[in-house]
């Protein structure tokens, strides 16, 4: 992989891609939306659009449609719950606002824009508003990766649109990237940091050497992370964006409960110190390969090297990095998260439909095929354990992994660390993850512990 993203550029922030490096989306797609508002305003009969969800996102959406004067499109209704609590002045008051969904499903509504978020009820009125003749544009992530293949047949048998741009990378238009923009290439890999809240935290044990109990308490109280970010921290957040991805971009239908997901809770500062003198950094990494038998897919804390576009990205951008057959690779960039970029997409994709073009669909059901799903990619690995210091450890070790059949690289221990919790760093050659795993099995049996091997790939 590193070689054709070496072609592209050193950083996410200067990069000059082979076909397109997507950064700043705000501004940009603000224009874009701006000038396709024109191409529309000839429109006698705008669509009819209803805002499920007036929280960050859909307050946003409902700007953006009221400053924007957007001619192929009217927001006629906003519903959610405690309703006067959200009423707002600055939509015209020709909006009704209701807290009862039965009044958006019985109306002349043409588009309804789904942001309350969860499986339900958001996937009932998802069902329901497609049966009852509406296209539907959502940014939910868990839904679409869900379910997200039945919910466009059933769009299509009822001749309506599934739009789903803003459930991936909040502003940064990745999904129509992929499905029009690489459309002509078979792409066989997608790599990315896909979670803002994690790249947050990591990026802060990084540069203060802060604790990750911490760096979360911080990303909590600036609204980086969620009251409850078990989501986010566990990867669970990344997976089913990936799912959506792997659908989209890789063409391959995948249960994202098939995809492993691990958590970045157990980094510490130290291993950002062994990182560097690897010249590496950590972040967390989505990726999805697909051979022609299998698909590899996982979501955890990995290394990757300083030079990678991966290592630039900080607090809450995403990046999402494609490599083609054909047309080698493409790196998508930009901000991730926030009311803003996401009610962009959200806008981009009514626009679209205005257009009579759905760009964000999930792709046609026979256009995907389904593989077996495995974590086991070959990569070198990062193995840091913590141990009561005696004599042997690194012979006990090495016996192990020679039995294995797994190559030692290299060997460090910095100094300055009690030798009763001691943590050193182990370089594998590279190897199966499902080897590697079964290696340190036998390991954990070893009495020296203090705390279980952190392992983690190495992404060259």
């Amino acid at each position: 992989m590193e070689e054709p993203l070496r072609r592209l550029a050193p950083s996410p922030l200067d990069a000059t891609p082979s076909l397109s490096i997507v950064n700043g989306m705000t501004t940009a797609s603000t224009n874009s939306i701006s000038l396709m508002a024109k191409e529309n305003s000839s429109r006698k009969q705008p669509l009819r659009i209803a805002i499920l969800g007036f929280g960050t996102v859909g307050s946003s959406v409902a700007r953006i449609l009221a400053e924007n004067a957007l001619g192929g499109l009217e927001l006629t209704h906003v519903c959610n719950r405690n309703v006067e609590r959200k009423r707002v002045n600055w939509l015209p008051s020709t909006v009704r606002w209701t807290d009862d969904i039965r009044d958006v499903l019985s109306s002349d509504v043409d588009i309804v824009v789904e942001l309350i978020g969860g499986l339900e009820p958001a996937g009932g009125w998802v069902r329901k508003a497609l049966r009852a003749g509406k296209s539907v544009v959502t940014a939910n992530k868990q839904l679409i990766a869900r379910h997200g293949t039945e919910l466009v047949r059933l769009a299509r048998e009822n001749n309506q649109h599934l739009a789903f741009g803003a459930s991936v990378a909040g502003g940064v238009p990745v999904i129509s990237g992929l499905q029009e923009g690489l459309a002509g290439d078979d792409l066989v890999q997608l790599c990315g940091i896909l979670n803002g809240t994690c790249n947050y935290i990591l990026t802060r044990i990084e540069s203060a050497g802060i604790s990750f109990d911490a760096a979360l308490r911080e990303a909590q109280k600036l609204g980086f992370a969620e009251a409850d970010p078990f989501e986010d921290i566990e990867g669970h957040d990344a997976r089913a964006k990936l799912t959506i991805l792997a659908r989209t971009g890789l063409r391959v239908s995948v249960d994202p409960l098939d995809i492993q997901a691990r958590s970045i809770a157990k980094i510490e500062p130290v291993d950002f110190e062994y990182a560097k003198l690897l010249n590496c950094t950590i972040r967390q990494i989505s990726r999805a390969e697909k051979t022609s038998d299998k698909l590899f897919a996982s979501v955890q804390p990995t290394l990757v090297h300083e030079s990678s576009p991966l290592a630039a990205v900080e607090r809450g951008q995403n990046l999402v990095m494609s490599t083609g057959k054909f047309g080698g690779g493409t790196v998508f960039a930009g901000h991730g998260a926030g009311g803003n970029p996401t009610a962009v997409a959200v806008v981009s994709d009514l626009i679209s439909i205005v257009r009579s073009r759905q760009i964000n669909g999930v792709l046609d059901e026979g256009s995907t095929s389904s593989l077996p799903v495995s974590a086991d990619f070959t990569s070198r690995h990062y193995l840091r354990f913590t141990v009561r210091d005696e004599p042997g450890i690194i012979a006990a070790l090495a016996l192990i992994f020679c039995r294995s059949g797994i190559n030692i690289d290299s060997v460090f221990q910095k100094p300055g660390y009690p030798k009763s919790k001691l943590p050193f760093v182990i370089t594998l050659e590279p190897c199966g993850n499902a080897l590697v795993e079964d290696a340190l099995k036998h390991i954990a049996e070893l009495t020296f512990h203090v705390q279980p091997c952190l392992n983690l790939p190495i992404l060259d």
